[in-house]
């Protein structure tokens, strides 16, 4: 295994070299340090953290260089830029031939890569039924890696809550007033919810039983709720 990953690096520096000198790519060498960095890790990185690693190796380089050369490398296939919800700009490696798709934690922000031919057979078929031409395609699931997930405290504060989760209510804490005004909103013990908005400051907004609900977030950390089991 090792051994291919070795000679798949042989090549694309091998190509790397042949496309930037036969372009007349300016400051081949600098941009050859960085490629090299760049190929070396097995993660996605963003720019200031590319140059972190080009540091560490002793190159300085200026980040505008930095971002110059990793756009050359998305044009010639070296490279992909991309973007996980509202995350920061990242750049993974172009396997050609190859494609993957990737989870994302919501908490830790760990990006994991994926691989399943059943669900790329699947999407090509869904197209095929609708008549459809499919180019490209990305799948992104995001939700909470199993790292994540074994930290965490069940019940859990609805404050606590993500975008997207679906939790059972276990629970009102805050005294009869607070119970009251919870069972007035229309939340009940046993509902199941699922978060629409979860901002860090100010309401959160959530579904239960096709109604959207606006709570503030006192008042959602009076609720305790459980993931719901798939």
């Amino acid at each position: 295994m090792k051994q291919n990953c070795d000679n798949n690096y042989i090549k694309e520096k091998e190509q790397f070299k042949k496309l930037f000198k036969q372009e007349n790519i300016d400051n081949f060498e600098e941009r050859f340090k960085i490629f090299e960095v760049f190929l070396r890790t097995d993660r996605h990185v963003t720019v200031s953290e590319l140059l972190e690693l080009l540091n560490e190796n002793g190159y300085q380089l200026e980040p505008s260089f930095v971002r110059d050369t990793l756009k050359l490398m998305c044009y010639f296939g070296f490279a992909k830029k991309i973007r996980f919800e509202k995350g920061p700009v990242c750049y993974e490696h172009w396997h050609l031939g190859k494609h993957h798709d990737h989870m994302i934690c919501t908490k830790c922000k760990n990006i994991i890569e994926f691989q399943d031919q059943r669900l790329e057979n699947l999407q090509i078929q869904i197209a095929s039924v609708h008549g459809f031409h499919m180019l490209q395609h990305k799948t992104e699931i995001y939700g909470l890696c199993s790292n994540c997930l074994k930290t965490r405290i069940h019940p859990i504060s609805l404050v606590m809550a993500k975008q997207g989760e679906r939790f059972i209510i276990k629970d009102f804490m805050g005294g009869a007033g607070a119970r009251v005004r919870l069972l007035t909103m229309g939340l009940r013990v046993g509902d199941e919810l699922e978060v629409i908005t979860s901002p860090s400051k100010g309401q959160m907004v959530i579904a239960v039983d096709c109604r959207r609900y606006v709570i503030g977030r006192g008042m959602a950390q009076k609720v305790l709720v459980e993931p719901r089991k798939n």
